[in-house]
């Protein structure tokens, strides 16, 4: 019963070698429709490739040692003269095992550090960068704000703000940014094919940036459980070129102010 152990974790070890190999070429990763759409979001894809090569390696190489512990326990099994070892342990091993993996997570916490400061810390967000509009989560809906055509946006509403709910259009192409605001509990801004999640916490407004590489609608959802209808907080995250944007602001502004009256014309 043994071999038949040894001979198990050594297959489940080929096995992942072999789904490493053809994974790639199979989608089975990030598929096509699921990478990321955001510069900043693939170099957060390369972090996730990274830690998949350095855990799926430490994987097979520990199911090949203990299948290899296993076959030759088994096989010193069968001989009736055989004695049992026992021992208090190896130092040295105690040591090895301590030391590498340490050095390996080290290794990771200094290589993802471009890539966080990048993400988190402001002084380091693109100079370049448009905020469009002020995202306020709420039980259970995303209610946005957007400056007037021409205009930036100010930290408090305007008169000509322009309104939407679970709905927000960005320009692509180059970096925006967002301001993040939660009206009663944490929530949490996440869009998966952009890569970009960030809590909503009360009392915070807390700058987000992206940039959409590609023009698409994308779903934004709340990746924290913030009360009963959490499941209803469903929006989109439409990427459009500057000329497209800037005219469904006009649109939309129109639409926000027609009071439905209508100017009688005098006929001769």
């Amino acid at each position: 019963m043994g071999r038949f152990w040894a001979i198990f974790f050594m297959f489940s070890a080929f096995l992942a070698v072999a789904l490493f190999v053809v994974a790639p070429d199979n989608g089975w990763w990030f598929p096509e429709d699921g990478r990321a759409h955001t510069s900043l979001g693939q170099k957060i894809d390369d972090l996730f490739y990274l830690i998949l090569v350095i855990t799926g390696v430490t994987f097979v190489g520990v199911q090949i040692a203990l299948g290899y512990v296993l076959w030759r326990g088994a096989a010193a099994g069968q001989d009736p003269q055989a004695k049992s070892q026992f021992t208090h342990g190896s130092h040295t091993l105690e040591v090895i095992w301590t030391i590498v993996p340490s050095g390996i997570l080290l290794f990771i916490a200094l290589y993802q550090m471009d890539v966080w400061a990048h993400y988190r810390v402001r002084t380091m967000f693109p100079k370049k960068m448009e905020a469009v509009a002020e995202v306020t989560a709420r039980q259970f809906e995303w209610r946005i704000r957007y400056p007037a055509h021409g205009k930036k946006l100010m930290p408090t509403p305007q008169p000509d703000d322009i309104y939407t709910v679970n709905d927000l259009h960005v320009p692509a192409g180059h970096p925006v940014s967002i301001s993040l605001r939660s009206d009663d509990v944490q929530h949490s801004f996440f869009v998966p094919l952009l890569r970009v999640k960030q809590d909503a916490v009360p009392g915070l407004v807390i700058p987000v940036w992206f940039e959409v590489n590609d023009v698409g609608s994308y779903e934004l959802t709340c990746a924290e459980l913030c009360g009963w209808g959490h499941y209803k907080m469903k929006a989109r995250v439409v990427a459009e070129s500057d000329e497209d944007f800037e005219a469904w602001k006009s649109k939309t502004a129109k639409e926000q102010f027609d009071d439905g009256f209508k100017a009688e014309t005098k006929e001769e």
